[in-house]
C-alpha cells in the first residue's frame, strides 16, 4: 500500500511538473528579492570594486561557486571544483615617468605601452601617425609624436582601434617611442588615467614573438588638440621623456564554472553558454561626492546575477540541450577571462552551439532589453518571445558606431564560430543615464530599478529555456562576419 501511495505520488508530481508552463518554470526560481541580494553582496562597498587579481575579485568568485553549488549545478568537470584558474601577469607603471615637449612639462599622460627610455632632442610631429604621414620624415632613432586616432575618428575610442597599427607603423619606421595627443573629456581621461596608470594585467604567454614588439607608447591629453596644433607648424619639437622599467609579477585570477546536464539523450550534447564577467574596475579617481569606490551594479553585478537566475533555473528544470555556465574575471583588463576560456576550454567548443553573454553599462528604457547581436542568431525570435512574455520588448544594438558587439567577452566565442549574442539592460542611445554610471563610483545597487530588473532577468531565462529546448540547432544568420567561423568549427 505504501509502495503504491509512493508512486502515485510520484506520478503526480511528474504530471504536474509536465503541466506547468515555461513562463510557469521562470516564475518559479526568480524572484526580486533574490536578485537584490545577489546584487547588492557584489556591489558593497566591501568588495572594493572586483578589481580583477584582488582579494576581493576572489571573495566575489568564492560567493559565486557557492551560489551554483548550493543550486545543485555540478562543478568544473576539469577540475572538480568551481573553478578555472587564469594565470596573468600584472605590470606596474614605471616608478620614474617625466615628460616635456618644448621646454612645458607634461602633467596629464598615460603610458599604454612602456619600456625603459630617456630621451632629450627633438620629436618628430607625424599627424596621425598612418603610414602616409610618415612620407617626407626620417624617424630612425626618434620619438614621434602624432594626434590620436585618424582624421574620420579622432577620439579615444577611435585611437584605441588604430593603437596596434600605428605601433607597427612606428616600430617599422625605426621610432624610438610614440607620443600620441589626446583631446579627450575629463570623464573619458579619468577612466584612462585610472586604467593606465595603476598596474596592468594581461594573460601570461610562454614567450614574446617578434608581433609582439612594443614601444614605449604614451596619451597625453591635449584639449581641442591645442598642442597638436601648435606642433605641425614648430620647426623643433624639444622632447625630454624619461621612463623606468616597469615591475612584473604572476597572479591568478579565476573564472567560475559550473554545469547542468540536458534532458534529451541527443540534444544534451549540444550546450548553451550562459556567461558574464563578474570583475569590475576597483577603486579609482574619487567623483565629486569624494567617492572612489567604483562599485559595479550594473556592470557587472546585474549581468552575473542574470546567470545566476539562469543557473537556479535549469539546476531545477533542466532544458533538453545541457548548459555550461561561465563567469569571467579580466573582462575589464580587456576581455582576459573569456580569452583565456575559448584557448584552454574545459568541454570542446565545437559542442557549444550558443553563447548567450550577459554585460551591461546602464540602461535609459524600462520597456526594453537591448540585445547586442539580436539579429545575428537564427534564435532572435526566441529571445523576441521571452521579452514579450514579461512585459518588456526586445530590440538590437541601437548604438553600432560603438562596436559593443565586438567589445564583451562573446567576441572570442563569436570569433571561434559559436553564436553569441549580449543581453543588456534596456537603451536607445549609449548616452544620458547610460554614460552617467558606466564606470563611475555611483554605480551602486540602491540606484537600480528592481521591477524593471525582475522583468529583464524572467526575460533571459525565458529566452534560455527557449533555446535550449528548440529542436533546431541555432545558427549565424546568413551572411554575418562571423558564419565561416561557425561553418569551420561545426564542420558544416
Amino acid at each position: 500500500m505504501k509502495k503504491f501511495i509512493l508512486l502515485l505520488l510520484l506520478i503526480s508530481i511528474s504530471v504536474t511538473s509536465q503541466a506547468q508552463t515555461e513562463k510557469e518554470k521562470v516564475q518559479e526560481t526568480v524572484s526580486q528579492s533574490q536578485i537584490e541580494g545577489h546584487i547588492y553582496f557584489l556591489a558593497d562597498d566591501l568588495l572594493k570594486g572586483r578589481a580583477t587579481g584582488t582579494p576581493e575579485n576572489k571573495i566575489a568568485a568564492s560567493y559565486l561557486a557557492n551560489t551554483l553549488r548550493s543550486y545543485g549545478v555540478k562543478p568544473n568537470p576539469e577540475s572538480g571544483d568551481y573553478y578555472q584558474p587564469v594565470p596573468l601577469e600584472k605590470v606596474s607603471p614605471p616608478a620614474t615617468m617625466s615628460l616635456s615637449l618644448m621646454g612645458e612639462k607634461i602633467s596629464e599622460f598615460v603610458a599604454l605601452d612602456s619600456g625603459a627610455i630617456n630621451y632629450n632632442e627633438n620629436a618628430i610631429f607625424v599627424n596621425y601617425g598612418l603610414k602616409e604621414d610618415y612620407s617626407g620624415h626620417s624617424v630612425k632613432g626618434k620619438v614621434v609624436v602624432m594626434k590620436a586616432g585618424s582624421k574620420e575618428a579622432n577620439d579615444a575610442r577611435g585611437a584605441f582601434r588604430l593603437r596596434d597599427e600605428k605601433m607597427d607603423i612606428a616600430l617599422k619606421s625605426g621610432a624610438v617611442a610614440i607620443i600620441e595627443l589626446v583631446n579627450a573629456a575629463d570623464q573619458m581621461w579619468g577612466f584612462l588615467d585610472h586604467n593606465f596608470n595603476e598596474p596592468s594585467l594581461g594573460l601570461v604567454s610562454s614567450e614574446m614573438s617578434d608581433n609582439d614588439a612594443k614601444l614605449p607608447h604614451l596619451w597625453v591629453k591635449d584639449t581641442d588638440f591645442a598642442m597638436a596644433t601648435k606642433f605641425a607648424t614648430s620647426r623643433s619639437l624639444l622632447t625630454a621623456l624619461n621612463l623606468s622599467p616597469q615591475a612584473k609579477e604572476l597572479v591568478t585570477s579565476q573564472n567560475v564554472i559550473g554545469i547542468v546536464e540536458g534532458t534529451d539523450p541527443v540534444l544534451k550534447n549540444e550546450y548553451i553558454i550562459y556567461s558574464a564577467h563578474y570583475d569590475h574596475v576597483g577603486i579609482g579617481t574619487p567623483d565629486e561626492t569624494g567617492d572612489n569606490n567604483y562599485n559595479g551594479a550594473r556592470d557587472n553585478a546585474v549581468g552575473t546575477t542574470t546567470v545566476l537566475s539562469m543557473a537556479q533555473n535549469l539546476a531545477k528544470y533542466p532544458t533538453k540541450r545541457s548548459a555550461l555556465f561561465i563567469l569571467f574575471t579580466g573582462e575589464e583588463k580587456g576581455l582576459l577571462g573569456s580569452e583565456y576560456y575559448v584557448a584552454n576550454p574545459v568541454l570542446p567548443l565545437n559542442q557549444m552551439v550558443y553563447c548567450f553573454n550577459s554585460d551591461n553599462a546602464g540602461y535609459n528604457d524600462t520597456s526594453l532589453a537591448t540585445i547586442v547581436g539580436l539579429e545575428r542568431t537564427t534564435a532572435s525570435q526566441h529571445i523576441k518571445d521571452a521579452a514579450t512574455a514579461f512585459g518588456i520588448t526586445a530590440i538590437d544594438d541601437p548604438a553600432p558606431e560603438q562596436g559593443l558587439f565586438d567589445r564583451s567577452d562573446n567576441v572570442h566565442f563569436a570569433k571561434a564560430g559559436i553564436p553569441a549574442p549580449t543581453f543588456s539592460l534596456g537603451f536607445t542611445a549609449f548616452n544620458g543615464d547610460v554614460t552617467k554610471y558606466y564606470h563611475r563610483p555611483g554605480d551602486e545597487a540602491d540606484t537600480l530599478d528592481y521591477e524593471y530588473l525582475y522583468k529583464f532577468f524572467s526575460a533571459y531565462v525565458m529566452a534560455g529555456r527557449n533555446i535550449g529546448n528548440d529542436p533546431v540547432t541555432p545558427v549565424w544568420t546568413k551572411g554575418d562576419k562571423y558564419e565561416e567561423a561557425g561553418n569551420k568549427l561545426y564542420g558544416n
